[in-house]
């Protein structure tokens, strides 16, 4: 199992949280202090909690589920996008679209018409058309990949969402309240922890604490698939060994029994 550790958190600057005027009473008992008018988060919370969490992701991942990750703040656009892609897993780091989740009908007609633009560049249909077509045809492209172009391999809603910036992404947590689709959140001390299922009191501005928290996400998934891989080869082994089984225990039951006359005792000859 994927763990992160005090040292790492401190390393990362998770327990430095925000300026204490603009805390959220909501918050403090995940605060251990204040120092020089900035709150200190209790990493003593933080730790376990987050390893807990990592823990769910790594189990959900090996039973075949799929998690949604969420940054669309310029510090975590690059880093969530990089470590989504990492472990192959959809992610959103540009603006959530109302209704991504709410309304997917209509999100996965749009993931339809990224595809097809995606073949007409591939297959050369482009260089068939003018060059203004070609050019509305580039920008809406481009457009679609801002905005689904992380989501377009995603089989359905997903299983869970891992946020890093819980009042930044506010909608989206909305969303999969009303789906009753489980969040994980990276919460900080001016932050609101409603909605969020599973709270990870922590910075969410530092660049170094984001990494360390989709990292931490990424590498619990690929521990999740790489154990569901695992499991499928068993269960593929043990079908095997029991068909074999099976077959030989038909073999056996067909095959005649053939007793030779020097196997037969005195006994059985009076008897017989």
């Amino acid at each position: 199992m994927s763990t992160v550790t005090m040292k790492d958190m401190l390393q990362a600057g998770v327990h430095f949280g925000h300026q204490t005027r603009f805390w959220n009473p909501k918050m403090s008992k995940y605060i251990f202090g204040s120092r020089n008018k900035v709150h200190v988060i209790n990493l003593e919370h933080t730790v376990p909690a987050f390893n807990e969490a990592l823990d769910i992701v790594e189990k959900a991942i090996s039973r075949g589920n799929e998690i949604l990750f969420v940054g669309t703040k310029r510090a975590a656009q690059k880093i969530v996008k990089e470590q989504a892609e990492r472990c192959s897993m959809p992610f959103v780091s540009h603006r959530w679209l109302g209704g991504m989740l709410t309304n997917y009908k209509t999100i996965r007609a749009s993931i339809r018409r990224y595809r097809d633009l995606e073949a007409q560049e591939q297959d050369g249909t482009f260089d068939k058309l003018t060059k203004k077509e070609v050019l509305l045809r580039s920008r809406m492209k481009a457009k679609l990949e801002n905005s689904i172009g992380g989501i377009k391999d995603m089989n359905g809603l997903p299983d869970m969402l891992f946020v890093v910036d819980v009042d930044h992404e506010r909608i989206a947590i909305k969303e999969a309240n009303k789906l009753g689709i489980p969040v994980i959140g990276i919460v900080d001390t001016n932050s609101d922890p409603d909605g969020v299922d599973y709270i990870i009191p922590g910075n969410d501005d530092s660049i170094r604490a984001i990494k360390l928290y989709s990292a931490s996400v990424a590498d619990s998934v690929l521990v999740g698939k790489e154990k569901s891989a695992q499991a499928i080869t068993v269960d593929h082994f043990i079908e095997i060994s029991e068909a074999e089984g099976r077959d030989s225990k038909i073999i056996a039951e067909e095959k005649p029994l053939k007793i030779s006359e020097s196997e037969i005792s005195p006994e059985q000859e009076v008897s017989m």
